[in-house]
């Protein structure tokens, strides 16, 4: 069967009653077309169009929607919006975000977000989808156990603002002007990373949040995805924030969101948030004034019936003007026409031709291989004993619960794949393979098939166990009790490793980390290679990893916590900053000073690289508004107030030296580390740059880097204000260290 070719969503050519009215002309400002619509529309039209089904208007021949879709890594149909089918059976699944974000290179985001927005856009061209995809989330991975931090960018803040701008970039196009390709939305705004844990779950919980918390870590992605993501959407999320729920704050959406950073788009709540902060959280004393509430806060959308079925209401009581409810209604409206849906025939607008021969295309899918393989971490590597040879290890015995994955590989909120290469099909391509489970599932609740697996390797001439978690584990809704493999996995891979006839690899599949101390400290296990959930190629990645087709460059995108970690530290307290006073030890390795795993940015390569600071400053000058200095600077804190600085184009440059003195060919990623002054408030260190370089065996090459000092090196002080420490920051590439200081300077007259 063929899928049908999407309808015109509203202004329909062949429609003669409407089609010449104000709100069809494309020849009109959008703000006027918008301006026209809401005038004509009822009261009671307008509340059908504030829920993610929204009703169509028959009468002015606008169509029903669906808002609801879903593209985290890939066009997916975990929302209503998208279905598969006919033409459309799947659409290319990418690496979970974690997986991606390893690879710490922003134009590879940006490259996935553009084939994800191609495909979404020929699956609704064939009347399978939307154009409004919730996506990404961006919220910050604070505590190892969430189940949802595989969807994030990982612990860092810059890394994950700078991902929520340059995957929205490619979902949305950035060919300039107003029009977008498709809508996406940064979610779930905000200090939204607990699900369901210790008997406290998303719907009731009451994130207490300090200011310095939410300006220096919590809010940074979405400011980023706003600011320069230039997103069409925020999603609030189901928890309260200091007592007030999140999709109920002025402050937050009204003031913040679309006030400071000023969205140009709609705000949308997570599913049935609305209902949950009457119903759960008793917020409010009527389901009309929790509409009410909503509205007045900022929130145009509800993912829910909600606001349909009370609103009306709300206003007859004059809890909410009908104005109030018709600006909702005009920034959703204003974000459909951005996208064409009032601009007729779907087929004659831009990407109009789109269609079924642009999803799980050949390129498509070899983004989605090389993606997998960017993200892949070299964890450890004795010897070494990786890369593996064809010729040195004819045999490979391919061990574990997810040796054969599938769907483990494609983590939550995925799609349909086009197809998928396990990691036993991926090895099986290089040399002969020998197949045991060793364990049922990753749940690995006895040791049956443990005799099959040991037999196995003693046979081999090398030894992969494929293992870790999957959804079951980790997912939404399921936060883990601890950081252990799960079961009697440990006792599988060291029972295996000792029995070895040759070197023994272990390749982990998880979102989160895993405290694996015990195999990176075992001699029997040679490597380790964490694979994230690597998506629908992620068998052929791992494989072309461990025979040395590609050379690992991946780093981690998040600190590997020791099980010790959790003893005492509720996932409820969302403090970033250590305090030894009650034994707090902070969290991510922005606050943390405790023995990790695996730090934040580990990863290693089949080559060697140095990195030498070419040039760099060692002073450097902040210009200070003179209008400011009697109240820009203090003696306690020496610093500058960043609204106070003239910050624009205010950045200093670094060049480094990156030699590859190994024997192969390689990606690096170069981290860039700033350990301010400021006392014990400010981050021990923070990532003020990242770049991707490939270089050749033996070659050196020159990377300038560019630090906009008021955005990385400064500091949010106990009141959440941002600062820049005057004094000496201190630099850090690999082993390079190189100090500067900065200084203020007075532009201006300082009036006494």
């Amino acid at each position: 069967m063929s899928a049908t070719a999407a309808q015109p969503f509203a202004c329909d050519p062949a429609d003669s009653a409407t089609k010449t009215l104000s709100f069809c002309r494309t020849d009109l400002r959008v703000k006027d077309r918008v301006m026209d619509l809401m005038g004509r529309l009822t009261l009671q039209e307008k509340v059908k169009l504030l829920v993610n089904n929204a009703a169509g208007v028959p009468r002015l021949g606008i169509r029903g929607y669906e808002w609801w879709s879903e593209a985290l890594h890939g066009v997916s149909n975990v929302g209503p919006g998208t279905k598969f089918g006919g033409d459309f059976p799947g659409a290319t699944s990418f690496p979970q975000v974690i997986t991606t974000a390893a690879s710490f290179n922003a134009s590879l985001w940006e490259e996935i977000g553009k084939v994800v927005s191609d495909e979404a856009r020929a699956m609704y061209n064939g009347g399978l989808a939307g154009l409004t995809y919730w996506s990404p989330n961006v919220n910050i991975f604070r505590d190892p156990r969430w189940g949802r931090g595989q969807e994030t960018p990982g612990e860092d803040p810059v890394v994950a603002g700078i991902y929520a701008a340059r995957y929205v970039r490619g979902l949305q196009g950035s060919d300039g002007g107003d029009r977008l390709k498709v809508a996406a939305c940064c979610k779930h705004y905000t200090a939204y990373d607990l699900d369901n844990w210790g008997g406290v779950d998303r719907f009731h919980f009451n994130a207490k949040v300090k200011e310095q918390d939410l300006k220096d870590t919590f809010d940074i992605p979405f400011r980023s995805c706003v600011k320069e993501g230039k997103v069409a959407s925020v999603m609030c999320s189901y928890n309260q924030v200091n007592g007030i729920p999140t999709c109920a704050d002025p402050k937050l959406l009204r003031r913040t969101v679309r006030g400071a950073w000023r969205l140009n788009g709609y705000i949308v709540s997570d599913c049935d948030s609305v209902g949950v902060l009457f119903n759960n959280q008793h917020y409010t004393s009527s389901p009309e004034a929790a509409a009410a509430a909503v509205i007045k806060a900022g929130l145009d959308l509800d993912c829910g019936p909600f606001l349909a079925v009370h609103t009306e209401n709300a206003v007859q009581k004059g809890l909410v003007s009908e104005a109030e409810v018709s600006e909702a209604v005009a920034n959703t409206v204003t974000v459909q026409m951005r996208l064409g849906m009032f601009d007729g025939e779907p087929s004659a607008q831009p990407y109009g031709k789109l269609g079924p021969k642009d999803v799980c295309s050949t390129s498509h899918q070899e983004l989605a291989l090389e993606a997998a393989r960017q993200g892949i971490v070299l964890l450890k590597n004795d010897g070494p004993v990786l890369p593996l040879s064809r010729r040195r290890h004819p045999s490979v015995a391919v061990i574990g619960p997810n040796s054969d994955a599938t769907l483990t590989m494609i983590g939550n909120y995925a799609g349909v794949p086009c197809g998928y290469t396990t990691p036993l099909q991926g090895i099986g391509k290089y040399t002969r393979t020998i197949h045991e489970a060793g364990c049922g599932d990753v749940a690995c609740a006895n040791d049956t098939l443990f005799g099959g697996a040991v037999g196995a390797a003693r046979q081999a001439d090398a030894t992969v166990l494929v293992m870790g978690l999957d959804q079951s584990i980790e997912a939404e809704f399921v936060d883990r009790a601890g950081l252990l493999l799960p079961g009697r996995q440990q006792e599988l891979i060291s029972k295996v490793a000792s029995a070895s006839k040759g070197p023994t690899i272990l390749v982990l599949m998880s979102g989160g980390p895993v405290d694996v101390s015990f195999a990176h400290n075992d001699p029997h296990i040679g490597a380790i290679l964490w694979a994230g959930y690597p998506g629908q190629a992620g068998g052929a990645a791992i494989a072309d990893v461990l025979f040395g087709t590609h050379n690992p460059g991946a780093k981690l995108p998040m600190t590997w916590y020791p099980q010790g970690y959790l003893n005492n530290l509720p996932m409820t307290t969302m403090d970033m900053r250590a305090d030894p006073s009650r034994n707090y030890p902070g969290r991510t390795y922005r606050f943390y000073k405790g023995p990790v795993v695996y730090p934040f940015g580990h990863g290693m390569s089949y080559t060697s690289f140095v990195h030498t600071i070419a040039d760099a400053p060692k002073a450097f000058s902040v210009p200070v508004d003179g209008r400011h200095h009697s109240n820009a600077t203090t003696v306690s804190s020496k610093s500058i107030r960043v609204n106070h600085a003239k910050c624009e184009r205010l950045a200093l440059r670094v060049h480094l030296d990156v030699k590859n003195t190994g024997s192969r060919d390689g990606s690096h990623t170069l981290l860039v580390f700033s350990s301010p002054p400021g006392g014990d408030w400010a981050p021990q260190k923070q990532l003020v740059a990242f770049e991707k370089v490939s270089i050749r065996a033996g070659e050196q090459r020159r990377v300038g880097v560019s630090i906009r000092v008021c955005k990385y090196l400064s500091v949010v002080d106990r009141l959440g204000v941002r600062r820049i420490p005057m004094g000496e920051h201190g630099l850090h590439i690999g082993d390079a260290r190189h100090a500067i200081s900065l200084e203020a300077q007075t532009i201006g007259v300082i009036r006494s």
